[in-house]
């Protein structure tokens, strides 16, 4: 099913029958300084433009919903958006971070192209309606806990609120403690309600509170699990990329390593490019 196009900025959009390739979601976790993310952005800007994909930059100013209170959490609201800022007008690209609180969502929505709704807080209607307002794009992570029709409801939220930019995105789905699973007969029966569909490769393989104060996860299932979201037919992958994953201040055993991220890219372009041949 081919779902609506969702433009992002003049130049960069998601989905629509005229979508010549996937958008790519990308960058850390958590904004965990300028230098690294400047570094992060400035090499997907260039892959992606090499491989001609879009490419929406991610960072994360909070991570607010850390296993453990004495987990670090970012650089704070005020310091990542000037830095997301920076990545924006440094490389002409749209910037996206999750807002986890209504008075976040005014601020956020003053820099970036598209605000992001944890997959925890899918269901909180005022977060929704704060999101829908600024008028930018807003990309909802349906709840683990959550079947694919729920987020019907969620998108509800939103065109109530005045705002039809809307991604829907399937980040895994809890299946017993700190396990999730990928059904991908979900993807299919969210796409029947119109959206474009984003999949979130690296939170998919995640083990929540699986290492006891912090999640674990499955790095090297990530490519697979990417590459058979694109066979289905999603619009965009969601991926965390990292200098050095394994340093970093969260999701450490999901993140893509920066070095491997072309090859991965190039071979999921492959997938792309098959299911989309007529």
């Amino acid at each position: 099913m081919t779902s609506r196009k969702i433009e992002i900025t003049p130049n960069v959009s998601i989905g629509g029958a005229d979508a010549g390739t996937f958008t790519l979601i990308a960058g850390p976790c958590a904004i965990e300084g300028e230098a690294m993310v400047m570094e992060t952005a400035e090499k997907l800007t260039k892959i992606c433009g090499g491989l001609r994909i879009p490419f929406v930059f991610k960072g994360s100013f909070d991570k607010a919903n850390r296993t453990s209170i004495f987990s670090p959490r970012g650089v704070g609201l005020e310091e990542g958006l000037r830095i997301l800022e920076k990545v924006r007008s440094t490389f002409g690209i749209p910037v996206v971070t999750d807002v986890h609180e209504t008075t976040q969502c005014a601020p956020v929505g003053e820099v970036v192209d598209m605000l992001q709704i944890p997959a925890f807080l899918a269901r909180q209607t005022d977060l929704l309606i704060a999101a829908a307002r600024t008028g930018k794009a807003v990309n909802v992570k349906k709840g683990q806990f959550m079947a694919p029709d729920d987020m019907k409801n969620a998108a509800a939220k939103l065109c109530e609120a005045g705002n039809e930019k809307i991604l829907l995105c399937e980040r895994g789905t809890s299946f017993g403690y700190h396990r999730l699973v990928v059904d991908f007969t979900g993807i299919l029966e969210m796409q029947e309600l119109g959206f474009p569909v984003v999949f979130d490769a690296t939170h998919s393989v995640q083990k929540p509170g699986g290492n006891g104060t912090s999640s674990g996860g499955n790095r090297e299932f990530v490519p697979p699990l990417m590459n058979a979201a694109l066979a289905v037919g999603v619009d965009a992958v969601f991926a965390e990329i990292h200098p050095d994953p394994d340093r970093a201040i969260s999701d450490a055993a999901n993140q893509l390593r920066l070095s491997e991220a072309r090859e991965i890219l190039a071979r999921a372009l492959e997938f792309d490019r098959c299911r989309r041949q007529k």
